[in-house]
């Protein structure tokens, strides 16, 4: 199948940094081969989008350039004008969002049903817009674009040991088709593309956006020929269509340019943006390496004024897994989701790691003198949780996924509920609390969803859009 390209897909507007008052941005575009792309009309003169990455029949095209941070703008493409809302100074508003799609059939779903919470997100913003998306992580879901290769077909479960060089490269070339085409109907989806061309992306990546449960495969998967050429193409797509970049042109909220790890920062006015990469350096035994610490350590040391923003894409804070984890490794038709749980924080596997990870979040939160907020997705359900930080400062976890999988059985969300009774406090002298979202009878929603996060005069607040039961109440973080 070829992407078929009756109009150009865009602007699709990422953040790249902020920076002396100024936002810098770039907006994607993908277009047909032999189509070219009009240049963006801002008040101080025309720029040119250049052309990124090159496919069999679409190019994408990128164009960098400035908005104030501190005030509402416009720029107009192709006839439309589109307003920024961009004050991230004063009183702001962020969405949060994760999992746009699923896992089989995600791309012959009805637009409608699929896209429902992206229509309610558009009308939330036509009723007060929001500064900034932030895209948790599975903005693709990517399982299916190895099917229809030879080397590819029965992945994970059977690959060839030896494949020549010629069929490696015939794959490469198959699955960077598939990424297009899959990055060209989501993006292409009206109700995003309204929103995507008007409110600035920052876009982190989980497991679907490479496959289902990269880095806690087996590494006889994972570093085969066909997981690494299936990682590369993966992460090159991540990259062109998720920060409108490539290798070598990293912007510079990244924290290694050299792109060995994918984590980022934003330092706004009293307000930091923390996503550190946990797919990258990830295997079996280790969430984050080498560079990924680093870059959190860094964070830790730097003089940070107002609140924290960590955006974990896998939830920080959950209930007892590691019970769940040991029970499935025992019922053989249950194995296949050891995945999964080894996945998670929680894990038996990453219990010292998560115990460092929560340490270091005590400390950013007692040299700030602030309260932490953790915003994660990856579960398909709504929860949030609280762990005591001591000295009156708390680090609040919200959970909101997703936007357009599917719930899970609410059976699940109530044994979820059920296991956090047990409790789970891998630092004994902080207490972890699974809490109800306002309104809720029980600790996890098995809705679709998505989160609003405001601020009013340096306070923070947050409340769910939920599918069935609609707007929670807000609440203080």
């Amino acid at each position: 199948m070829h992407v078929k390209l009756y109009s150009t897909i865009g602007p699709i507007l990422i953040l790249d940094d902020v920076e002396d008052g100024q936002m810098r941005l770039s907006a994607l575009f993908i277009a047909a081969k032999e189509a070219t792309v009009p240049p963006l009309e801002l008040p101080h003169g025309k720029v040119l989008p250049i052309p990124l990455a090159e496919y069999d029949h679409a190019t994408v095209w990128r164009a960098r350039f400035t908005l104030p941070a501190d005030r509402a703008s416009e720029y107009s493409w192709n006839g439309t004008s589109c307003t920024v809302a961009g004050d991230l100074i004063g009183d702001l508003r962020l969405a949060y969002v994760s999992c746009n799609g699923e896992e089989v059939g995600d791309m012959d779903r009805e637009g409608s049903e699929r896209n429902a919470m992206w229509e309610r997100l558009r009308s939330e913003h036509q009723r007060q817009p929001f500064a900034l998306m932030l895209h948790g992580g599975d903005q693709v879901y990517a399982d299916e674009v190895t099917e229809g290769h030879e080397l590819s077909q029965d992945w994970p479960e059977r690959i060839p040991r030896d494949p020549s060089r010629v069929a490696l490269d015939d794959l490469r070339h198959h699955l960077r088709e598939r990424f297009l085409e899959r990055y060209a109907a989501l993006y292409a989806a009206p109700q995003f593309a309204w929103l995507a061309a008007r409110v600035p992306s920052l876009m982190q990546w989980d497991d679907h956006d490479i496959c289902d449960g990269w880095g806690s495969l087996r590494r006889s998967r994972t570093y085969s020929p066909v997981g690494q050429t299936l990682f590369a193409v993966a992460r090159e797509n991540f990259l062109v269509f998720q920060q409108a970049t490539i290798d070598g042109d990293l912007p510079a909220r990244f924290a290694d340019s050299s792109g060995q790890h994918l984590g980022w920062a934003i330092h706004g006015s009293d307000l930091r943006i923390l996503a550190p990469d946990l797919r990258s350096e990830r295997t079996r035994r280790q969430i984050m390496g080498q560079g990924g610490w680093a870059m959190m350590e860094a964070e830790a040391q730097r003089e940070v004024q107002g609140h924290t923003l960590l955006m974990s894409s896998v939830p920080l804070l959950g209930p007892r897994l590691s019970l769940l984890e040991a029970l499935m490794v025992l019922i053989p038709r249950m194995q296949k989701y050891e995945d999964d749980l080894r996945d998670q924080w929680q894990s038996r596997a990453h219990r010292d790691e998560w115990r460092r990870m929560l340490r270091l979040v005590r400390d950013l939160a007692k040299r700030d003198g602030h309260d932490i907020t953790a915003v994660s997705g990856e579960i398909h359900l709504a929860t949030r949780a609280v762990m005591d930080l001591g000295g009156g400062l708390h680090l609040n976890q919200l959970v909101a996924s997703g936007i357009a999988h599917r719930a899970p059985p609410k059976a699940w969300a109530r044994f979820l509920g059920i296991l956090s009774w047990l409790g789970e406090d891998p630092l004994p002298e902080h207490p972890i609390r699974i809490a109800r979202l306002p309104g809720q009878r029980n600790r996890y929603v098995a809705e679709r969803n998505y989160l609003i996060l405001d601020r009013k005069l340096g306070n923070w607040t947050a409340r769910w859009d939920l599918e069935t039961s609609g707007m929670t109440e807000s609440f203080g973080l």
